[in-house]
């Protein structure tokens, strides 16, 4: 039911007097998946290194590791919005989760010598740009997730999965077509986020002159 003109100041929303909605707890389901992701680096990284790191079957053991932690990352946020779950600790270990898990694998394959070093440089100096970016635009406006973003994220996904397992033959070039496809979507996604936080900052800069300027005392 709406409020009425009536209704005390303190209860009409989008005052500032109006009554919030408590914020869920920490220990919801959303963020103990998010923790787990970030438990599940460490174990993924000993798997990958195991018995010299080009080991088949540890290497599928770590494979099953990491799909693991990339099925929560879908989970948790999906739950966190639908059911309401979304905290302050939720907006910072999300990220660092993600970021953790991918830049372990990223490095640990680039160590083994199973992925160029310049791949795993440019997605992990993308990732790290536009996490600046949005802070850098933050008093501003929030740069949404895209859906090129949401994409790329997927291919990056299959793509690192594709080499932590030990693949030969046509499975090999297959794994190498798709990486090549998640770095060019890292870097077009790069290019678009750069050109909004720039929008977004010259946006922000001309609606804080021109209230500024239509101030009267």
């Amino acid at each position: 039911m709406t409020q009425g003109p009536g209704a005390p100041a303190a209860a009409r929303p989008g005052r500032p007097g109006a009554a919030q909605p408590p914020q869920p707890g920490v220990w919801n389901i959303a963020n103990i998946l998010t923790m787990l992701r970030l438990l599940l680096v460490p174990v993924f990284v000993v798997l990958l290194f195991a018995d010299g790191g080009h080991d088949p079957k540890w290497r599928a053991v770590a494979w099953a590791t990491f799909a693991v932690a990339m099925i929560t990352d879908v989970f948790d946020g999906e739950l966190a919005r639908r059911k309401g779950l979304i905290t302050d600790f939720g907006k910072i270990a999300d990220p660092i989760a993600d970021k953790a898990i991918m830049g372990a694998a990223l490095i640990g394959l680039s160590v083994l010598g199973d992925l160029p070093w310049w791949i795993t440089v440019v997605i992990l100096a993308r990732e790290l740009g536009v996490t600046l970016m949005r802070f850098w635009v933050i008093r501003y406006a929030v740069i949404p997730a895209s859906r090129g973003g949401k994409l790329k994220t997927l291919t990056q996904g299959i793509a690192v999965g594709m080499y932590v397992l030990v693949l030969t033959g046509p499975l090999a070039t297959a794994r190498a077509v798709v990486m090549g496809a998640a770095v060019l979507l890292t870097v077009a996604t790069g290019l678009d986020y750069v050109g909004q936080a720039l929008r977004l900052r010259r946006e922000g800069l001309a609606r804080k002159r021109t209230a500024g300027g239509g101030t009267t005392g």
